[in-house]
C-alpha cells in the first residue's frame, strides 16, 4: 500500500519534465470513493477436502465495501500506461442458522460469527490505441489493453461465542487481456469503457468498468462510473465464486 502511494507521488513529478516530441502526452490522476456489493460464496480446503461453501450474504451478512480508489495514468502518443488501486473490504456479523466448516474448524448453528474479506487490487495496465482519431467532431480512441492485476488479501472467520479464529491469506498476480475505449464528446466531456479477462482451467477473472468524465476547467474535473468484478477460483486450498459491483465517483487532475 505504501509503495502504491509512493508511485502516485513520483509520477506527477515526472510530468513536470519535458518528454520530447510526443505532442499527445498527458498525465492524469484520479482519486475517488467506491461502493461495491458482494454476491457469491467461498470455501477453504485442507488436504484437498472441501469445507462448507459459505455464502457471503446469507451466511455472513456482508455489508457493502466502501473506500478510496485511485488511478494514475501517463498518455504518450497512442500508448497509455496506468496504475490503479481498488480495495475490497467486506465484513459482517451473524448468528448462524447451520453448521459451517472453515479451515477444518466447525462453526456451529446458533453461534455468533464475524466474517471478513480484505483484498487490495493493484492494477498495472498498458493500452495501445490502434484507433486514435482526433479529426472528427468527437475524439475516438480504441485499442487492446494488457494488464497485470495483483490481488493481495485475506478471508477470516471469528467465533464470537467461543473465540475461535481462522484465516486464509495470499497474494496472486493475474494477467488479463482486454479492450479500452474512450470517446471525447467535447473538451470537457468524455466517456470511457474497459474490459479485461483471463480464464484457465476452472479459474477466471473478469473486470468491467464504465466511466464518464466532466472537466469544466482544463486541468480539473470530476468523474463517475460503475465497476463489475467476477472472480472464480477453484484450487487445492480455496474455492471462490463471487462477484462485486457498484458505483464510484471522484475528482481528477490533468497536466
Amino acid at each position: 500500500m505504501q509503495q502504491f502511494f509512493r508511485v502516485l507521488f513520483i509520477l506527477p513529478l515526472l510530468a513536470l519534465f519535458p518528454l520530447g516530441a510526443m505532442a499527445d502526452e498527458m498525465f492524469s490522476l484520479k482519486v475517488g470513493y467506491v461502493s461495491l456489493s458482494p454476491d457469491g460464496e467461498f470455501s477453504s480446503r485442507l488436504s484437498g477436502v472441501a469445507d462448507t461453501r459459505i455464502d457471503l450474504e446469507d451466511d455472513l451478512d456482508f455489508d457493502d465495501s466502501e473506500g478510496l480508489m485511485a488511478e494514475a495514468a501517463l498518455q504518450l502518443g497512442a500508448f497509455r500506461l496506468s496504475l490503479g488501486y481498488l480495495p475490497l473490504n467486506f465484513s459482517g456479523t451473524s448468528t448462524l442458522t447451520q453448521d459451517l466448516t472453515f479451515e477444518g474448524q466447525t462453526f456451529s448453528a446458533s453461534e455468533t460469527v464475524k466474517g471478513e474479506m480484505d483484498v487490495d487490487i493493484y492494477d498495472l495496465g498498458l493500452t495501445w490505441y490502434l484507433i486514435n482519431l482526433d479529426d472528427l467532431p468527437a475524439r475516438i480512441q480504441i485499442g487492446p489493453e494488457l494488464s497485470v492485476k495483483v490481488l493481495d488479501g485475506k478471508i477470516s472467520m471469528s467465533n464470537r461465542t467461543t473465540g475461535i479464529h481462522e484465516e486464509i491469506s495470499g497474494t496472486v498476480p493475474l494477467p488479463t487481456i482486454g479492450l479500452r475505449a474512450r470517446v471525447g464528446l467535447s473538451d470537457y466531456l468524455a466517456l470511457m469503457a474497459r474490459v479485461g479477462y483471463i480464464g484457465f482451467n476452472d479459474n477466471s477473472f473478469l473486470d468491467v468498468d464504465a466511466q464518464i468524465e466532466f472537466s469544466p476547467l482544463p486541468m480539473v474535473g470530476v468523474f463517475g462510473g460503475y465497476r463489475y468484478l467476477d472472480i472464480e477460483v477453484d484450487e487445492s486450498d480455496i474455492f471462490i465464486d463471487a462477484s462485486f459491483s457498484g458505483p464510484y465517483a471522484g475528482v481528477l487532475l490533468r497536466f
